[in-house]
């Protein structure tokens, strides 16, 4: 098993688009039995891969998983896509800061991982140097990282980095990227060993339909992208 975050000091970066999209491109493209693990209490991910009909909501329950009341296996939901699982969020975790802080245990989502049951298990982490962000990036065999074309994320990713130290391998992603944007030109020069995920009217239009890019137009260029950015992944993991 390994884990890949997908993390962001910096909101508005693509973050949870990107997390659902390699979770799907994991599961479908690479056939791994996959786990999303939705930890942001804005529950994005989740809004677009598990069917919340009232008969299937089980809220306030996502925080339980770390005071020990619930096994997340418990919580873990299949979704519309052969090997893709899902450990939902919901506004519980709004509190999970603060909880994990009372515990002291420092390591707690990194044992909670060692007792899941698939091959590549991906977070989709909050946004923000959290408590369960930290966690989050101690707890990962690899750090994913969208960074758009712009001086404030640059700078976010810096901080990310100096933060590690070090101690986690991290991927930076070139995201919401417009080649045409003279700034895009120039970051995309700046650091051309970086993956690279286009803007696109389709990854919109994909989240608005509560699906995967890959599924919803495979053969559009941002949904190759994705998968680029995924055996980007795999080839950090292996190596």
């Amino acid at each position: 098993m390994a884990t890949v975050a997908i993390y962001s000091l910096k909101g508005g970066v693509g973050k949870t688009t990107l997390a659902v999209n390699l979770a799907w491109a994991s599961a479908v493209g690479s056939s791994r039995r996959t786990l999303l693990w939705d930890l942001d209490p804005q529950a994005a991910a989740s809004w677009i891969l598990y069917d919340d009909r009232p008969e299937n909501r089980r809220r306030d329950r996502a925080q339980a998983v770390f005071s020990r009341d619930i096994a997340p296996a418990q919580l873990v939901r299949p979704t519309a896509y052969p090997g893709l699982d899902l450990l939902p969020a919901d506004a519980s975790l709004r509190g999970l800061d603060h909880l994990l802080h009372d515990l002291d245990k420092k390591k707690r989502l990194g044992r909670l991982i060692d007792g899941l049951d698939h091959d590549r298990v991906l977070l989709d982490c909050p946004p923000g140097l959290t408590e369960t962000a930290d966690q989050a990036m101690r707890a990962a065999d690899l750090v994913v990282v969208p960074v758009t074309p712009s001086a404030l994320s640059t700078r976010a990713y810096q901080e990310v980095l100096d933060h590690l130290r070090g101690r986690t391998p991290v991927l930076p992603v070139h995201s919401m990227v417009d080649r045409r944007r003279r700034l895009h030109a120039e970051a995309l020069r700046a650091e051309p060993e970086w993956p690279i995920v286009a803007m696109a009217s389709d990854a919109e239009a994909a989240a608005a339909a509560r699906t995967p890019l890959g599924a919803f137009a495979p053969r559009s260029v941002a949904a190759q992208s994705f998968l680029g950015v995924w055996r980007a992944v795999e080839r950090r993991l292996a190596g």
